[in-house]
């Protein structure tokens, strides 16, 4: 769900919440004592609500994988989260009909999926770009412990960033071409999405992709079709900016820390988004023994 996890307990007025409420595809509007409440289907909902939604829909797909019920959970959150926004995630889960047994950090929760707390004296960075907000901690892992030393992120900045980007991008490209702006149907806009989201995938492992949207709009003169390619170099440059934003706030996090880079052995890559080749060479330049996964 689009930067939900954004929205759980800041006020209305935050001024990320008041970036998000310009380009959220849902109204977002002042709930209880200052806080937010999101519109979705003529009904409004509190951000702890559509997060509960979510965790049953997950519950849900568990139970039918397994062929049993499922009535536990651990839930991970990020390290900046504050008591009241891990309160409000552990009742989401309740909600949900969960029994939530603990509330974890999520870049523990990468080091312990990647097998780190086997290892003894490790000193990690989790960098974490997922679609709709980047998180970067760093952990020092000993006797069975993983201790986060610091952390940092910008809960309003992800991948969905870099999507809008390429649709302005893929439109404005097509408006030149046919004087027309598709960005203002609801139905062409949505099927740009997917389009620049499928364009972007194939980015990471190609060097050019063809964005074609059959029927994408029509006018007097019968229906038009979108058809294109797009480069890894003009991808590149539409992501540069929030590439560049997320190497400043990890290196903060590491001067917030007690480690200096020489002493990390390793920088654990996680989320979708960083599997784009210019985002791993941008985290490679830090001259770290190794990321993980190894792209």
């Amino acid at each position: 769900m689009w930067r939900v996890i954004a929205l759980l307990l800041p006020r209305f007025d935050d001024p990320g919440v008041q970036k998000d409420k310009i380009s959220a595809p849902f109204k977002i509007e002042t709930g209880e004592n200052g806080g937010v409440k999101v519109k979705m289907s003529d009904k409004f909902y509190r951000p702890e609500e559509i997060s509960a939604m979510i965790l049953q829909k997950i519950k849900t797909d568990v139970e039918a994988k397994l062929g049993e019920k499922t009535t536990e959970a651990v839930i991970t959150v990020p390290a900046y989260f504050n008591d009241a926004q891990r309160k409000a995630t552990k009742d989401a889960g309740q909600i949900a009909g969960l029994d939530v047994k603990r509330i974890i950090n999520e870049p523990t929760a990468a080091a312990l999926a990647y097998g780190f707390n086997k290892k003894k004296n490790e000193k990690i960075v989790v960098y974490d770009f997922g679609g709709g907000t980047f998180d970067v901690s760093v952990l020092e892992i000993g006797d069975d412990v993983i201790e986060v030393k610091s952390t940092d992120g910008d809960s309003h900045m992800g991948g969905g960033d870099i999507d809008r980007k390429i649709i302005t991008w893929i439109a404005e490209e097509y408006k030149k071409e046919s004087g027309i702006d598709v960005r203002k149907d609801p139905l062409a806009h949505q099927r740009l999405k997917e389009a620049a989201e499928k364009a972007k995938h194939e980015l990471s492992t190609t060097m050019e992709a063809e964005i074609n949207i059959p029927f994408i709009t029509s006018d007097s003169g019968g229906p038009k079709h979108l058809l294109m390619k797009m480069s890894r170099a003009a991808l590149e440059s539409l992501a540069k900016e929030y590439i560049d934003r997320s190497i400043e706030i990890t290196k903060k996090a590491l001067e917030a820390s007690p480690f200096k880079m020489n002493e990390i052995n390793e920088i654990i890559m996680v989320g979708g988004q960083t599997r784009m080749p210019m985002m791993v060479e941008a985290v490679k330049a830090f001259g770290c023994h190794s990321t993980f996964p190894r792209y």
